[in-house]
């Protein structure tokens, strides 16, 4: 833990570059399981997931009953839960300890298990038919290492099924536009660390090896969708 910092009278800015910086470095410093707990213990419990309306449905209708499914960033467990439901062999992953204590909470049947957050799966090779990861590959820093390990765990002719929030023609203007909206969405201590649009992201997972990859924007007014929905299938090479 750093030691406490004493703001100076009158010197506002360079006290908040001191203290971001102190911040930082010590961010820097701390293991990442450690992070991630932080993060996570913030969050309010039973909290509904954003984007619900959109979210399931999509994911519902990209899964068949009987399939191994494979939720990447699980969370509390509601979307795993409603895969159990409709049919699905589920396994689910988070990187914190504290949503999957969450999850037993709500879900004790689930096969909850927790991973590293920046090095590979304890997860056979070719073993998932989808893998979903809700609102997460937009916290991921490694996104080459990530999607490798989602390459590795599905089956050739598996699917991923993913949803991050979108930055469509409209809001990359009003971010342009307005400081204070800029500063809210690039918080600099925020755990977003990746801003995609779909152009962009389609462009991603075609260099990783997908194909027939189908992004698109839902939620919102045309040019300013606030989510992404993605579905992509892994290349038997």
């Amino acid at each position: 833990m750093t030691a406490a910092l004493h703001r100076p009278a009158g010197r506002s800015r360079a006290w908040a570059r001191i203290a971001f910086e102190r911040q930082r470095l010590a961010w820097a410093a701390m293991p990442a399981r450690e992070y991630h707990e932080g993060v996570w213990e913030a969050v309010p419990e039973g909290q509904e997931p954003s984007d619900l309306a959109l979210r399931r449905p999509f994911l519902l209708a990209g899964v068949r009953p009987g399939e191994q499914v494979l939720d990447v960033g699980c969370g509390e467990g509601f979307f795993a839960a409603e895969l159990a439901r409709a049919g699905a062999r589920v396994v689910a992953v988070d990187v914190a300890e504290e949503p999957l204590r969450r999850a037993r909470t709500r879900h004790p049947d689930l096969d909850l298990r927790l991973v590293d957050g920046e090095g590979s799966w304890p997860l056979p090779d070719a073993s998932f038919d989808v893998v979903w990861a809700g609102e997460v590959i937009e916290h991921v820093a490694d996104t080459a290492s990530w999607l490798s390990e989602v390459r590795r765990v599905l089956r050739a002719g598996g699917r991923l099924l993913l949803s991050t929030p979108a930055h469509e023609p409209l809001t990359r203007l009003r971010l342009a536009l307005s400081g204070r909206a800029f500063d809210q969405h690039f918080e600099p201590l925020g755990d977003h660390v990746r801003f995609y649009t779909r152009a962009g992201l389609t462009r991603l997972l075609t260099d990783f090896g997908f194909e027939e990859v189908e992004v698109r924007a839902s939620g919102g007014l045309p040019g300013a969708r606030r989510l992404l929905l993605a579905g992509a299938v892994r290349s038997r090479w």
